[in-house]
């Protein structure tokens, strides 16, 4: 195994050695495994949890781990995904002494994961272990080389069967390691199709000559998060996925390859039958005027090459509304970029976005090209601008203005193709006063502007997007739900949404992990906390509203005094009843 200065990154066809390399033989031996929350209430599991612990598991039960445990070995496993919750830890195959069918203490490999949400909280973890012997003269008899070279990518692939999004690993040679089903059915491909084969060759991106998100991975050593991939089907066609890409290193430390996770976003799953005609533009779906009127301008925005200035809150859907643009452009078969402004310290995001020069800077060992240069004739959306420093302001006016850029240590000119799109969740007229965002990189940018209304004030869109994602999580979860409860819906509709569109999706993704018939109930939706208002947005919604004695009364009556549900009418979360209610002396 090499170092990260000696990983090759073959990226460009040119690169290809002349014959393709033979899917390789794998053996993975069975590994129980239970998915939990963060209360360790049991989201998962499969067959060999069950018949190993000889213990009838359920969802949503709380996992009691000690129970399992034998005498010094107690509180081992608990204290392991104490601290993945915590804090990310990763616990990999640890002994412990365990209670099997048998009654006796049995030698157990163990290891523990963190879930992570879309937005890099951690939501969970996953246990699994298997016994210590298991499968060792299995495992002899089907050893190959490619299996030897790349037995730290193979031990967790049973782990990556049981997460929600595609899973893939590849090697220091670029070649798929491992691929898991969810993989298989965003992509079209098996895994016996792919495994041994350079990645390029299975996603064909658009990126993987321009800007591949594993090589950055390599290169730098660091995670990449939410960056969008547009790929080939096996079966043609094309899909949008959104990436996320990290490395994978040994015992010592030394790089041995890279994982990717992605899922296909939102926007490019086929709209529900309801949603056609006036109800849908490019996948995006409402009914509701403000909606309709963004409809109606779409098209000649997209027809233009103007710059456009998206504004909304968080979870609105710029960056869909950014994609259906560059889709009805007349870019649509070039690349669309996204860079999100916020993730990266201001020099990395100059390199990011310039590229540089080979020893522009410590650890510049060659040339970089960057997100302008990369998009060529495409569309770079630049999500979250409002966060750039004033210094960065003005060197992407100068590119706007001029058409052209230089990579950072550089001299010579490059000119400008793509056209730009931005956005912001935050309300930059302060940001003008005080002359935190400049006012001259402000009109250049919103030449058009856009504003994405948040749920609450488009909530005759709500049953279209609950309808929408029930299909989407139907498929997902391999389940027949038809419909929510009346009941939910009455909720949904009076709940204020401080997360929008991308919390009412949460929500819905939440009850499918627990409903178990046709229909969604209230006890399937997600706790209050859990539910996205312990937030600023709801916050600021609190101290803009007049929570009254009589509303708090007449909520707590219509819910039979359960105040989980009480608070999410009042649209304010639990602590925060418990707050008011202490101040109105109701007990």
């Amino acid at each position: 195994m090499k170092p990260l200065n000696n990983i090759s990154a073959p990226c460009n066809k040119k690169n290809l050695p002349d014959k393709k390399s033979k899917s390789a033989k794998l053996f993975i031996s069975k590994e129980a495994l239970i998915v939990m929350d963060t209360s360790m209430g049991i989201m998962s599991f499969n067959d060999e949890a069950r018949e190993i612990l000889n213990s009838d598991l359920n969802h949503g039960q709380t996992f009691s781990v000690d129970h399992f445990t034998q005498g010094v070995n107690s509180g081992i496993i608990s204290n392991a995904i104490t601290q993945t919750l915590k804090s990310g830890v990763v616990t990999s195959n640890k002994p412990v002494q365990m209670k099997t069918v048998s009654g006796l203490g049995t030698s157990f490999l163990f290891s523990t994961y963190p879930l992570y949400s879309d937005r890099n909280n951690i939501k969970g973890s996953v246990l699994s272990f298997r016994r210590a012997d298991a499968g060792e003269t299995e495992h002899k008899k089907e050893k190959s080389v490619f299996l030897e070279k790349n037995s730290v990518l193979m031990e967790q692939e049973s782990l990556l069967e049981a997460l929600p999004e595609g899973v893939f690993t590849i090697n220091t040679k670029w070649q798929v390691a491992s691929f898991n089903r969810m993989a298989e059915k965003i992509t079209g491909y098996t895994r016996k199709e792919v495994l041994g084969r350079y990645c390029w060759e299975v996603f064909r991106s658009d990126l993987c000559e321009l800007g591949c998100p594993l090589r950055d991975a390599l290169e730098t050593g660091r995670a990449g998060t939410q960056q969008d991939v547009r790929i080939l089907k096996k079966k043609g066609g094309s899909r949008t996925i959104l990436v996320n890409t990290g490395v994978l290193r040994d015992d010592q430390g030394l790089i041995v390859g890279a994982i990717e996770t992605f899922r296909t976003l939102t926007g490019e799953i086929k709209p529900v039958k309801n949603t056609e005609g006036d109800h849908a533009f490019s996948n995006i779906i409402g009914r509701s005027t403000v909606i309709k009127k963004l409809f109606e301008t779409l098209p000649d925005i997209a027809a233009s090459e103007a710059n456009v200035f998206i504004t909304g809150e968080s979870g609105t859907g710029k960056e869909l509304f950014a994609r259906s643009i560059h889709n009805n452009s007349s870019r649509a078969k070039h690349p669309f970029v996204a860079v999100n402004c916020s993730a990266l310290a201001e020099t990395l995001l100059e390199s990011e976005l310039f590229g540089h020069e080979k020893s522009a800077f410590t650890g510049a060992t060659k040339i970089k090209q960057g997100r302008f240069e990369l998009v060529k004739k495409g569309t770079l959306f630049l999500d979250e601008i409002g966060e750039l420093k004033p210094s960065l302001q003005i060197k992407l006016l100068r590119v706007l203005e001029q058409r052209e850029f230089e990579r950072v240590g550089g001299i010579i000119p490059i000119p400008l193709e793509a056209r730009i799109i931005s956005a912001t969740n935050r309300d930059l007229f302060q940001a003008l006063e005080n002359g935190s965002f400049r006012k001259d990189f402000y009109y250049r940018l919103r030449t058009v502007p856009m504003v994405i209304p948040p749920l609450r004030h488009r909530k005759e869109d709500i049953p279209l997007l609950v309808d929408f994602f029930i299909r989407l999580f139907n498929t997902t979860f391999k389940k027949n739900v038809k419909k929510v409860d009346r009941a939910v819906m009455d909720l949904f509709l009076k709940y204020h949404w401080p997360g929008n569109v991308r919390e009412l999706e949460r929500a819905i993704e939440h009850a499918f992990v627990f409903v178990k018939g046709p229909l969604i109930g209230v006890d399937n939706l997600p706790q209050l906390e859990v539910f996205g208002q312990e937030t600023l947005h709801s916050q600021q919604y609190e101290n803009n509203t007049a929570i009254t004695r009589d509303r708090i009364i007449k909520a707590l009556g219509s819910t039979n005094g359960k105040k989980n549900k009480a608070a999410l009418l009042l649209g304010i979360s639990r602590t925060s009843l418990w707050r008011k209610m202490k101040s109105f002396n109701l007990s």
